[in-house]
């Protein structure tokens, strides 16, 4: 007789071969359904770029073959669209949208005499949302379709449009006797198509020169000509012109010329066709109603508060400070605090960067709904008035999800109360509460994943300036810069297998962030925490054996106070994290030094006391860059270094919390989370053999890197191709974990090498993954037996047990 398992395993084989089948008869009918004298562009070759940017070429193209799957001729997108084309039936859709459209017209006339019935405004809602999700099959097609891509067709207008395309770009980036023909191979319904390049001889820039009847724009042009984006001895490009010209404009509204603009901008290229040279003109017109363009001052500034409501009434209080006048709905806004995030000042020149940045400085207050900068000119004096109107004073946000541990996803809920302007200083109140189930491996059981219950709670004052010892002159020197100080108190209570340990903390900090934000910076000039650990009997005794062997990690799980003082500055180069098409990286520097003022007590302070204390100080460099190579792939890497050194009281321990650890989502991705290393120690073996990876594993030392290729293949789906390396350290021997220490002759022998795949849906605002990590170099191993990835094999494609590890992640590891 056949168990439930045996025939769950049937079923799921069944599935599985049907998947495969329909993968294989995809691949093999790429052409299939074409009609006659259609053909499917198969591959497209584009020939002759030499000096042009031959990717920005190719993307030009019009009509870009399907994805496929080397090898066996497989395309996951063709495959999609061909299965959402089973079920999809437009006249269907279309006779269930006029059905709604019916209901629809009938519940307006009957709202409209009795706009009362709620019932009926419900189903009227719902109605119109169906119809829109109809309308958007009815053109797009179902998830299917729209996830996957239809085939693409060959059309010879769609190619001669690419050479006239292509042929433009060239002759605007200086190839300007540039010629591109296409040809297209025809044979068993695919198309190979090939667009030939003649790129002939490149277009230098031999000078430019500046005509301005206007002697003032002249200097400032002159002056600043180390920034221009025309430079002679380059090839000529177009887009080089645009940059150029916007750049004029800004240099000129930010020295006063308020009324200037792009128009008054021209520009003449004078082309040598036998030196294939080319010589630019930069052109200033005058004005149409007058002589020159005129530099204005500011007159006055005015900055009103709106009421945010019709319902509550607007007081217009006026008040004066700092040469502007303040005109508030209600007298509960510090005029002071306004003052140090507007530039705009009585008597200056005008400049549009001072606009800009007082726009976005009131709007990082995070207090109003708009800001909006408006200017009345008369002769030239600019009168400057700031309207704004009040965001709502209380925000609630409440949200249910779920996080991944352990390849668990565990559910949470989270509640967040935000209050503005809570003292009438533009002060802001966060109170945050997040309770949550998380999947941990249990280190007193054998095997299994068990739940980790956590509560945290939270209340936060932020103050829109540094609150000491910083006086009013100071308050506007750094109003640029974003300044705040946070003043938090925190509750949180894990409950795990081995331990209940609850957390009183209190954090005192100064965040500011440079004017193009992308240098952030945040000390914390206190972070106390009040420690009390309740723990399991097992983990207890498990602790006090590894006490006798001389390993002190029980006094990180004793009741303790751990107080620090630490600092980060974050240096973002080009907009990392928008994952554009430029290069950016992304540079992070922590550095945090514990219980220095311990240094300052006697020992005797200490003796016969209840709680733990801990001296340590602890750095990390974390390193991201991320390197488009073109339109539909990428790589990143990630270099990441931490030292954490305990002394004095600590005993040799750092609190828990302080260490560093290896592996998982966002670690080294073929072990487990945090149990990679330390070093090249060994962990026990179960009764199948394999690695005991039931304790996490804490380390004082921690490097590793991280190097991904990812790629765009089809609607929402990324793939990416990893290897990982790294693992920790300790500073001194661990009796009872033979080879972790570090050492300098011995440590790159004790580098973890893992490697895999990884699957992406990138929905823009949310990304989930999945990605399969392979261990390849394991230096837990003996020496000479590290390498493990010739384990794998046909008949073992996962390798040996265990040495494949599937993590389920949000967003990118890095």
């Amino acid at each position: 007789m056949l168990s439930i398992w045996d025939i769950y395993s049937v079923n799921y084989f069944k599935y599985i071969n049907f998947l495969l089948f329909l993968i294989v008869t995809t691949a093999c009918s790429l052409t299939k359904g074409l009609e006659k004298g259609q053909y499917l562009v198969y591959d497209i070759e584009v020939k002759g770029v030499k000096n042009a940017d031959g990717e920005a070429v190719r993307n030009l193209i019009a009509q870009k073959p399907n994805t496929r799957v080397p090898l066996i001729n497989f395309s996951p997108g063709i495959f999609l669209h061909d299965l959402g084309m089973v079920t999809y039936d437009s006249i269907k859709l279309a006779e269930r949208k006029n059905e709604f459209e019916e209901e629809r017209d009938f519940l307006e006339a009957t709202l409209q005499e009795n706009p009362s019935q709620s019932k009926l405004r419900r189903r009227y809602i719902k109605i119109n949302s169906r119809i829109s999700n109809l309308e958007r099959k009815l053109e797009y097609g179902n998830w299917f379709m729209r996830t996957g891509s239809p085939r693409v067709i060959y059309d010879s207008i769609k190619a001669f449009e690419t050479e006239k395309q292509i042929n433009y770009y060239l002759v605007n980036n200086g190839f300007f006797d540039a010629e591109v023909t296409s040809s297209v191979r025809k044979e068993k319904q695919k198309a190979h198509i090939t667009y030939q390049v003649d790129e002939n001889d490149e277009y230098i820039i031999d000078s430019v020169f500046t005509r301005s009847d206007d002697p003032h724009i002249y200097q400032l042009l002159q002056n600043s000509n180390k920034n221009t984006f025309i430079v002679p001895d380059r090839r000529y490009v177009q887009s080089n012109i645009s940059r150029e010209r916007q750049r004029v404009e800004d240099l000129l509204k930010e020295n006063g010329y308020y009324t200037f603009s792009k128009s008054y901008i021209e520009y003449n290229v004078y082309k040598d066709t036998l030196e294939k040279h080319v010589k630019v003109e930069q052109l200033i017109r005058k004005p149409v109603y007058d002589e020159q363009h005129r530099v204005y001052r500011v007159d006055s500034v005015t900055f009103r508060i709106s009421s945010p409501s019709e319902i509550i009434p607007d007081k217009q209080i006026e008040s004066n400070f700092d040469d502007k006048k303040f005109i508030l709905y209600r007298e509960r806004y510090a005029e002071r605090i306004i003052n140090s995030r507007i530039f705009i000042n009585e008597g200056d020149v005008y400049n549009r960067r001072d606009v800009l940045e007082t726009q976005r400085q009131l709007a990082n207050l995070d207090v109003f709904r708009f800001v909006n900068i408006s200017f009345d000119t008369l002769g030239n004096k600019i009168h400057t008035r700031i309207f704004t109107s009040p965001s709502q004073k209380y925000q609630v946000i409440n949200q249910l999800g779920a996080s991944v541990t352990e390849q668990l996803p565990g559910p949470f809920f989270s509640h967040s109360l935000r209050n503005r302007n809570l003292f009438g200083g533009l002060e802001i109140f966060e109170l945050n509460f997040r309770a949550g189930l998380e999947g941990v491996a249990s280190a007193t059981a054998e095997g299994g994943v068990y739940r980790s219950r956590e509560l945290n709670t939270s209340a936060s004052f932020i103050f829109p300036q540094f609150l000491f010892p910083f006086n009013t002159w100071a308050l506007n020197q750094f109003g640029r810069y974003n300044p705040r100080t946070r003043v938090l108190f925190g509750y949180n209570y894990v409950n795990r297998p081995e331990y209940v340990r609850e957390a009183l903390n209190t954090i005192f900090a100064y965040n500011w962030a440079t004017r193009d934000l992308r240098q952030q910076f945040t000390m914390n000039l206190l972070d106390a925490n009040f420690i009390r650990s309740n723990l399991n009997p097992d983990f207890d005794d498990r602790l006090r054996e590894l006490q006798n062997q001389g390993n002190n990690l029980i006094n990180s799980f004793l009741s303790s106070y751990v107080s620090s003082v630490s600092g980060q500055a974050i240096i973002n180069f080009n907009e990392y994290g928008l994952f554009g098409k430029r290069n950016a990286s992304l540079l992070r520097v922590f550095g945090e030094s514990g219980g220095t003022t311990y240094n300052f007590l006697s020992p005797e302070f200490f003796d016969n006391r209840s709680l733990a204390y801990f001296q340590f100080v602890k750095v990390q460099l974390d390193w991201r860059r991320y390197i488009p190579i073109n339109n539909q792939s990428t790589f990143a890497y990630r270099a990441n270094l931490g030292l954490a050194r305990p002394y004095g009281i600590s005993n040799g321990v750092l609190p828990y919390e302080k260490y560093f650890f290896a592996g998982g989502s966002t670690s080294n991705r073929a072990w487990q989370p945090r149990r990679l290393g330390p070093g090249s120690f060994t962990p026990q073996l179960r009764e199948d053999g394999t690695f005991d990876y039931r304790f996490e594993q804490p380390g004082e030392i921690v490097f590793e890197t991280m190097f991904e290729y990812r790629r765009k293949l089809f609607g929402y789906f990324d793939g990416a191709f990893f290897i990982d390396a790294g693992n920790i350290w300790t500073f001194l021997p661990d009796p009872t974990r033979d080879g972790a220490q570090f050492r300098a002759t011995e440590f790159y022998k004790e580098i973890a090498v893992g490697t895999g795949v990884g699957l992406r849906m990138d929905f823009d605002f949310l990304v989930l993954r999945l990605d399969m990590g392979v261990k390849a170099v394991d230096p837990a191993q003996p020496e000479g037996e590290r390498f493990v990835l010739d384990k794998i094999s046909l008949n073992r494609p996962l390798g040996e047990s265990g040495q494949a590890v599937f993590n389920i992640g949000i967003g990118y590891p890095f």
